[in-house]
């Protein structure tokens, strides 16, 4: 992965400060977590986890808040969507829909903070 946990981690904060309150490396060692969880300011998280082939899921949990998850992944369970296998889970995991998420992983969570951004605020 060209991108770091890190360096994302310094993204959210930087850009975001307003809605991203905390950064976690979740999982497998401090020089190689297997992802970056962002705490943000109404107590939900999203989740951010990037493989080294390109897969990729952002997961904003917001069940215990409003009952809410969004998720975008490139998983390739959903066939019928446009644009797969990246898809969207709109609100809850039943919901799909297309997802037109960047590959680039910075443009990505700047795509999906703006997205939770316009929620929050």
């Amino acid at each position: 992965m060209l991108v770091t946990y890190r360096a994302l981690a310094r993204l959210a904060l930087d850009e975001f400060k307003d809605i991203v309150t905390g950064t976690t490396f979740v999982g497998g060692t401090p020089a190689s977590p297997n992802k970056l969880r962002l705490t943000l300011t109404d107590g939900s998280f999203l989740d951010i986890w990037l493989s080294t082939d390109g897969d990729y899921a952002y997961h904003w949990e917001q069940r215990r808040q409003r009952g809410r998850l969004y998720r975008w992944d490139n998983a390739p369970h959903h066939p019928r969507v446009g644009t797969f296998p990246a898809h969207f889970h709109d609100g809850d995991e039943a919901t799909i829909v297309e997802s037109h998420l960047s590959l680039a992983p910075e443009a990505a969570l700047r795509q999906v903070l703006d997205f939770v951004r316009q929620r929050l605020i």
